[in-house]
C-alpha cells in the first residue's frame, strides 16, 4: 500500500485521538470524551498532523506492523478491522465516497469529546463509545 492509500483507510471518527486510561494491575483501558490538544473538534481531524508526534510525544503512528498489537483501538477502527481480516463497514467513506458519513452514522466524536484544555480531571470523563 502507498502511503496515501494507507493513510486513506482513516476513517475520520477521531476516536483514536481520544485520552485513554489503563488500570497498571489489570491492562483494562478505560476510554474518555477528552480529545488530544490537536484535535479539531469540528473536524475530527489533526490539526498538526505532519508534527504530531513533535507535540503530543505519546501519540501513536499507525504503521501497519504495529496496528495488530493496538488492541485499545476502537473496533470501528477500519486499520484494526482490516488487520482483523474484516470488512469496511458500509458508511466508511471509502465505501460511501463521502467524508461525512463518518459523522452521519453516528460513529465519530463529533459533538461528543471535550478538549483536553476544558477537561479536568480524565477520570470524570470515563464512558462507553457505541461499537
Amino acid at each position: 500500500m502507498t502511503t496515501g492509500e494507507w493513510e486513506s483507510l482513516c476513517d475520520g471518527c477521531a476516536k483514536c485521538c481520544l485520552e485513554k486510561l489503563e488500570d497498571v494491575d489489570t491492562g483494562a483501558i478505560a476510554y474518555t470524551n477528552v480529545a488530544c490538544r490537536l484535535l479539531d473538534l469540528g473536524t475530527c481531524r489533526c490539526t498538526n498532523y505532519a508534527e504530531r508526534i513533535r507535540w503530543v510525544p505519546d501519540c501513536v503512528p499507525l504503521r501497519h506492523d504495529n496496528v495488530a498489537d493496538l488492541h485499545w483501538m476502537p473496533s470501528t477502527c477500519a486499520y484494526r478491522l482490516l488487520a482483523e481480516g474484516r470488512d469496511l463497514p458500509d458508511w466508511h467513506p471509502l465505501v460511501t465516497g463521502d467524508a461525512e458519513s463518518v459523522h452521519r452514522a453516528g460513529v465519530s466524536v463529533r459533538g461528543r469529546a471535550v478538549s483536553e484544555r476544558q477537561a479536568g480531571d480524565l477520570e470524570d470523563h470515563i464512558c462507553t463509545w457505541p461499537a
